[in-house]
């Protein structure tokens, strides 16, 4: 039961890491809180159609019990697959792990990213969270967007401080 549970709540960023290459892992981040909001409230629903069950018809007691347990799992679901994505920022690269079952991963090395945009809708600058655009020479890119990013600020404050401290770009002031 307990590898069931990490399974489905630890996306092991650790066995990702390049450590005979010197990979480490500089910041690692989950969803906004935001994320779960639709999740929870399917879970609620499911919650609400199982309290109609005593005031159901007998024939069709069965059928509030189903459409709940129904919502309950799709919420659950859903929250776990939000669980699972997680953007990572290491000395080399940047990626993103996501996907509950079916685990994808999106990667592109410091030294391909030309450019990063920062979107923070107004619903976003006031919970504290935007979106990162990763622009690469690449035609197709595997990580090109990464939503919900709590304090984004921090984040891309975090990726141009180690793309400078690599030797990327510009230089330390003091070397």
């Amino acid at each position: 039961m307990r590898w069931l549970v990490r399974f489905l709540t630890d996306p092991r960023i650790g066995d990702r890491l390049l450590r005979d290459r010197d990979e480490v892992k500089v910041d690692e981040v989950g969803l906004h809180a935001v994320c779960y909001i639709v999740p929870g409230l399917l879970v609620l629903a499911g919650l609400a159609f199982w309290s109609v069950v005593p005031f159901a018809h007998p024939e069709w007691g069965w059928l509030p019990i189903l459409i709940g347990a129904a919502l309950v799992v799709w919420g659950v679901a859903r929250g776990l697959k939000r669980n699972m994505d997680r953007f990572v920022i290491t000395n080399q690269r940047v990626f993103r792990v996501h996907g509950l079952l079916n685990r994808k991963e999106a990667t592109m090395p410091l030294t391909r990213i030309l450019d990063i945009s920062v979107d923070k809708p107004l619903h976003g600058r006031i919970l504290n969270f935007g979106h990162f655009t990763f622009e690469s020479a690449a035609q197709d890119q595997g990580l090109r967007e990464v939503r919900y990013v709590h304090r984004i600020d921090d984040r891309n404050k975090r990726i141009q401080e180690t793309i400078t401290d690599v030797g990327l770009r510009g230089r330390k002031v003091g070397t």
